[in-house]
């Protein structure tokens, strides 16, 4: 089992930046990658960025060229930072470890994006 505990969010006007932090513990050897995700009011769970243990990145449309995913493997920590955020980017963001069976969600944290 590995646990995620997400930090990080907040309150920001448009415009501004964010940068999330999660860290993971117990079984982090089994992880093959770790994400980011979102859910606004009302709407799916979708994905922001991944990061393999390779350091391969995936990212979502919506955020490609404002959004960076990066890990500290000495930490076990992965960081999403956020530039030029906008109103549309006010979700409940999620930390995810990939790994067999199921994975692991963090608890998620609050970010708030005022026009």
């Amino acid at each position: 089992q590995v646990q995620l505990v997400e930090s990080g969010g907040g309150f920001v006007q448009a415009g501004g930046s964010l940068r999330l932090s999660c860290a993971a513990s117990g079984s982090v050897f089994t992880i093959r990658a770790m994400g980011w995700y979102r859910q606004a009011p009302r709407k799916q769970r979708e994905l922001v960025a991944t990061i393999t243990t390779g350091g391969s990145t995936l990212y979502a449309d919506s955020v490609k060229g404002r959004f960076t995913i990066s890990r500290d493997n000495a930490k076990n920590t992965v960081y999403l930072q956020m530039n030029s955020l906008k109103p549309e980017d006010t979700a409940v963001y999620y930390c995810n470890a990939d790994y067999r069976p199921f994975g692991s969600w963090g608890q998620g944290t609050q970010v708030t994006v005022s026009s």
